[in-house]
């Protein structure tokens, strides 16, 4: 048996989530099983069934999901619904850190530490695999993930996350009382956890009940992931590959009738050559949109238009101004106080907390596809009023109060240049408009995403970060000189190879009325809660 302490055993009982922003929260016994794929058999440690609460359904059979990988944005999300449903889940990963560990104990399942081939002994019925597990091997020869290859030599059942999701979840005929869902699928290089929150939020508030699978934790919504008693389901679309055995991107398995499509760019250089190759990605999710479908564009963004050149077959709607004239959706005014038009008219009028032109942008793509299951406009632009944001989006972790000002710790998932820069900005704009355009911002990041990692865009950190008033990296474990990336910037940069130099250098100059903007999309070793210490010390 597993040399290792043992799954919680109280998986089924009913589990209620309070949703923050009005929303009753729920979680409800509910199963799916779909005995086409890949010759499931009903579970023997199970042998039960649900039925959707309220909802005359035949009964449907739960199963044992094992899933590898369970602690990343998505496959959590995938675990949650899942869970939801009913079916038994357990899962393994490495390297857990909130918020998704937080969310996965939240629901009653414990995670296994590791890959380790012993977990073969809990025989569940399809092993769900993960995008990071691949047939790596260690420097002694041995398997970097056992339980991969101890699954490949046993031969039992087997799928991708992504494919998983549209059998059991959006597509399948008979596994929610309304059918198959009515998809709509977020897609871009940035904003798409955020803006999938925001049409979420939106369709929730014109009393959609949609499904929803997001790449972090919706604060409107207080989990990353709900199945919905509506027909609708919002999903964050990643182009990132599926896995090590589906090398597609994974949003071609979504088959959305909405699509926004919000910005293009390169990135993910580790899978990716260059940007062509992530535009033919992109084509292949516009390919799979019907003719009665809709795909929300940006029109400042020539990289999408080059896609949309490629081949076209459902109506397309533009947004964010631009030299172009569209008849699509533009704003007037700024990103916390704008006026939203369709077609030149002004339909609505959004005033919220959240900061920059990119969640400006953001909004009208969220309005635009909610116009496309109905929701007006006006409607949608009032609920963007009560939007609370994501967690890691310009989140405050900590204030310490100081004579002469308070210090303010945030912490944001930023990662690439341009969302670097987008949110460094996004804050300067924030302070200017409180009249705290005085303020210093302190950057404190770490290069930290497998592009970063590989040195691809070292020329653009100077200007992602010319907003900022320092700069601080943390280098540890970079192939490349990050002194020398950021040297254009002089004084204004320090670098550190280790968390205890990064956290003495911000410490030596942080002053009272500082903004300390720390971004990673890792947990960067605990440096709020670091930061907070020193701080107060």
């Amino acid at each position: 048996m597993l040399d290792r302490p043992p799954l919680s055993r109280a998986i089924f009982k009913t589990f209620f989530n309070h949703q923050g922003g009005g929303g009753s929260g729920y979680f409800r016994l509910e199963g799916v099983h779909d005995e086409r794929k890949v010759g499931y058999q009903q579970s023997k440690s199970l042998g039960q069934s649900a039925v959707w609460a309220g909802h005359s359904t035949s009964k449907i059979p739960l199963m044992h999901i094992h899933i590898l990988g369970i602690c990343g944005t998505f496959m959590g999300g995938l675990a949650a619904l899942a869970r939801e449903a009913g079916h038994k889940i357990t899962g393994c990963d490495t390297g857990v850190y909130p918020p998704m560990s937080q969310q996965l104990r939240a629901l009653g399942i414990e995670l296994i530490e590791g890959y380790s081939a012993d977990q073969m002994a809990f025989e569940p019925d399809v092993f769900v695999i993960g995008n990071v597990v691949s047939r790596a091997r260690l420097p002694d020869g041995t398997a970097k993930y056992p339980l991969m290859e101890a699954i490949l030599n046993s031969g039992k059942p087997y799928t991708s996350g992504p494919q998983w999701l549209s059998g059991h979840v959006l597509h399948h005929p008979t596994h929610h009382p309304t059918g198959p869902r009515h998809v709509l699928a977020v897609a871009g290089t940035h904003g798409k956890t955020t803006t999938t929150a925001m049409l979420t939020w939106i369709l929730d508030s014109a009393d959609l009940q949609p499904g929803f699978l997001v790449g972090g934790v919706p604060l409107n919504f207080g989990v990353s992931a709900r199945r919905g008693e509506g027909n609708t389901f919002v999903i964050e679309a990643d182009e990132y590959d599926t896995a090590f055995f589906d090398k597609r991107s994974k949003f071609v398995h979504y088959r959305p009738r909405t699509a926004i499509l919000n910005n293009l760019e390169f990135d993910h250089a580790d899978i990716f050559d260059d940007l062509a190759a992530i535009e033919k990605q992109f084509h292949h999710l516009i390919r799979s949109v019907p003719s009665t479908g809709r795909i929300v564009v940006n029109a400042q963004e020539a990289s999408l238009q080059r896609v949309l050149a490629k081949g076209c077959w459902s109506e397309q709607i533009l947004f964010g101004n631009s030299t172009v004239r569209h008849n699509g959706f533009t704003a007037e005014g700024e990103p916390h106080d704008f006026s939203v038009l369709k077609a030149g008219k002004v339909v609505g009028r959004v005033q919220w907390a959240v900061s920059g032109m990119h969640n400006q942008l953001n909004a009208l793509a969220a309005i635009a596809a909610a116009e496309h299951v109905g929701v007006a406009p006006e409607v949608a632009a009032s609920a963007l009023v009560s939007f609370q944001n994501v967690k890691r989006r310009m989140e405050v972790v900590g204030v310490v109060k100081a004579a002469g000002g308070d210090i303010t710790v945030y912490d944001d998932f930023a990662h690439h240049p341009t969302a670097i820069h987008t949110t460094v900005d996004g804050l300067r704009r924030q302070l200017k408009s409180a009249g705290k355009g005085g303020e210093r911002i302190l950057a404190v990041f770490e290069p930290r995403s497998n592009t970063m990692k590989l040195g691809s865009m070292t020329a653009q950190l100077p200007w992602s970060l010319e907003a900022a008033d320092l700069a601080f990296c943390h280098a540890g474990g970079l192939d490349w000189d990050a002194r020398a990336a950021l040297a254009p910037m002089g004084t204004r940069a320090q670098v550190a190879d280790t968390l205890d130099q990064l956290l003495a250098q911000v410490k030596a100059v942080a002053r009272p009325g500082d903004h300390l903007l720390c971004m990673s999309n890792g947990g960067f070793g605990g440096i709020h809660a670091r930061l907070l210490e020193a701080l107060k010390s």
